[in-house]
């Protein structure tokens, strides 16, 4: 990698952006975990500003997140014209945090909080107005955290996966198992249905087991499909990946989808990880549903 690159890759800014109740705060402060210099509620007009002093190293910030949201009032309509602008001059990630309608009334209920929007409306209607202005932001962010259905320890593991450092490998591909069932993974960058291969589920000797354990895999990589697929998606990875680091994306999450997310996906999911790493791609895998109960 050449050294432009490099000295690239060991800078992070962070811009972090989203719904009232979403948890915004709960990930800068896992920001701050991982080292980044955090500032809570910068105003919009001030961010040009930050990014100068911080791309000329002042301080010795080397990692920075910064929180901008709805108490800016309507100065937040300027963000996507400012994010532009900044993207255009210096590596940056917009981060964009929000949950379902649902989740985030039942949060401002529990909590007993006016959303900031409210004015003597609803929480609902504040809701769904501050939705409506930062859609212009949403559709620019880099990464979108769906944190409807998860905790505040699922989060912070979900936010450190994705922006602790990788000792300055150029990119980290999550391969992700999963159940259409229990829906698909809100963080996926590519998504590939696995369930038009035979299902171990069907048959009693391996339905106890999962795609981790040797029978499991045996079976699936027994059909001539399961080898034509995996040429494939393996060849695709290898064509898309380079590319991705070329545009500066720093994380890439592929999602592999069966019924239950035990036996096809997982099998799969760990020889595409394997296959990724012999490559010299840096690879994890993550199997989602594994632990849901078997019916």
């Amino acid at each position: 990698m050449p050294r432009s690159e490099k000295k690239t890759d060991s800078r992070q800014l962070v811009i972090l952006t989203g719904l009232s109740g979403s948890g915004k705060g709960s990930v800068l402060n896992t920001f701050e975990d991982l080292g980044f210099y955090c500032v809570d509620n910068l105003p919009v007009a001030l961010i040009p500003t930050f990014t100068e002093l911080y791309s000329e190293g002042r301080g010795e910030i080397s990692r920075a997140a910064l929180l901008v949201d709805a108490r800016e009032g309507e100065r937040i309509e300027e963000l996507p014209a400012i994010y532009r602008d900044l993207k255009g001059k210096h590596p940056a990630t917009l981060v964009f945090i929000e949950a379902s309608d649902e989740a985030l009334q039942r949060r401002f209920s529990e909590t007993r909080r006016p959303h900031p929007l409210g004015n003597g409306s609803s929480v609902l209607q504040g809701i769904r107005e501050e939705r409506r202005r930062m859609a212009p932001i949403r559709r620019l962010a880099d990464v979108v955290i769906d944190t409807t259905k998860l905790n505040v320890h699922e989060l912070r593991e979900l936010v450190i996966e994705r922006f602790e450092k990788t000792g300055g490998r150029p990119l980290l591909v999550s391969v992700v198992s999963f159940g259409f069932r229990y829906g698909i993974p809100a963080d996926a960058d590519l998504v590939f249905d696995v369930r038009f291969l035979p299902n171990p589920h069907f048959v009693p000797r391996l339905r106890p087991y999962s795609g981790k354990d040797r029978p499991v895999a045996r079976y699936i990589q027994s059909f001539p499909q399961t080898g034509e697929f995996l040429r494939r998606i393996e060849s695709l990875l290898a064509y898309l990946i380079p590319h991705y680091i070329r545009e500066g994306k720093s994380y890439l999450t592929v999602a592999l989808g069966c019924t239950g997310g035990r036996h096809r996906s997982v099998a799969l999911a760990e020889v595409i990880r394997r296959a990724l790493e012999s490559k010299g791609f840096s690879a994890k895998v993550v199997h989602r549903d594994l632990d849901k109960s078997v019916s």
